[in-house]
């Protein structure tokens, strides 16, 4: 299969892979005939990349980066302890919160159980799923990018368990910014953006009085908008002044936005997200965190169609450890001409390298 914009692709094109919305719920499943209905459909709600069949590619079958079962628990957490100390005012956060720190913590070892038994890079596609709030699924995918980093950094269980902890708390102070500003489609005022920026100490307030909650963990929420060089906020503190998970969830947190669609932008595939990480790298971000990053995560997710410096173009087919950067490749065009596809594995064919994506269909 190939993963391809939806804009791009014709009547009758066969969907590789079903889409869900984000508590796991079926929107369309794999096999359907793609009708331009459905395209339209899928763009209003926001998808503008899918897998579609493809004779060439149809063996490359994408994983999911966890299960389905766990997704959908892990949003159904999330979204109840949050909405919940959403609409409590009169009740403790902290309350709200230390009763759903075993459930956080149960399915940390869940995530860190599916993310371990994988031998391929963490494949992370927001823009394949639609969802009906951002926050709920930015705080997954931040503790799931987290946790690969903490892996790669050989962290030890304790240590990632109050990093998956921070991860998925570290927007829990936007349940305290009213609904008109979080969820305003317009440009923010210099108001209201002096209020989404108090989220950060919201979080903060909120964790570190929380009973079972690690005092780092509470740091993560107040730290994770910090950067090195100081421009950060919400205390502007510098390089060794922010705790190292705050570092790391900085750079999960800006990965995933910059790669998710908001009302406000399109998504940027893996491969241009990361550039954005390069950019800041020593100056905004830990540059060893970023190489933690790279190792983790898939930057060229399977079934993406990528342009060769020598010219030839092909599909990823599979990935290769630790090398997200260079993958194997399925050789599908050369010179301009279709041509009967082989292999080229990136990781041995040290002098060619990656230089472009094209995800039209």
């Amino acid at each position: 299969m190939r993963l391809v914009t939806t804009a791009s692709v014709i009547n009758g094109a066969i969907l590789g892979k079903t889409i869900y919305n984000d508590r796991g719920q079926i929107l369309l499943n794999a096999g359907v005939e793609l009708e331009a209905k459905f395209l339209r459909r899928l763009e209003d709600m926001g998808i503008h990349y899918i897998y579609v069949e493809d004779r060439k590619t149809d063996d490359i079958n994408v994983k999911d980066a966890i299960s389905m079962p766990i997704r959908q628990k892990a949003m159904k957490t999330i979204e109840d302890s949050f909405v919940r100390l959403q609409k409590e005012k009169f009740v403790s956060g902290s309350f709200v919160i230390e009763k759903a720190t075993k459930d956080f913590k149960a399915l940390i070892t869940y995530i860190l159980t599916e993310i371990k038994s994988n031998q391929d890079l963490l494949v992370l596609l927001s823009d394949v799923y639609t969802y009906d709030h951002y926050i709920f699924t930015h705080s997954l995918n931040v503790t799931m990018y987290s946790l690969a980093i903490g892996l790669e950094m050989k962290l030890s269980p304790k240590e990632l368990e109050t990093l998956g902890l921070g991860a998925i708390l570290h927007d829990v102070g936007k349940m305290r910014i009213p609904e008109n500003i979080l969820l305003k489609c317009g440009k923010l005022t210099e108001e209201e953006y002096q209020i989404i920026k108090s989220h950060a100490d919201e979080g903060f307030q909120i964790l570190r009085n929380t009973p079972g909650v690690p005092l780092i963990a509470a740091h993560c929420a107040f730290q994770h908008h910090e950067r090195l060089n100081g421009s950060g906020y919400p205390r502007g503190i510098t390089g060794k002044e922010i705790h190292d998970f705050g570092k790391i969830i900085a750079v999960a947190d800006v990965f995933d936005a910059v790669t998710s669609n908001r009302v406000y932008r399109r998504a940027m595939l893996p491969h241009e997200g990361l550039e954005i990480l390069y950019a800041g790298s020593g100056s905004l971000f830990d540059s060893k965190i970023i190489e933690a990053f790279r190792q983790a995560v898939a930057i060229y997710p399977e079934g993406i169609t990528v342009m060769l410096s020598d010219g030839r173009k092909g599909v990823v087919s599979r990935q290769n450890k630790g090398l997200s950067e260079r993958p194997a490749v399925r050789i599908i065009e050369e010179n301009g001409m279709e041509i009967e596809p082989y292999e080229v594995d990136l990781k041995t064919e040290l002098h060619i390298v990656i230089t472009a994506c094209d995800t039209t269909f």
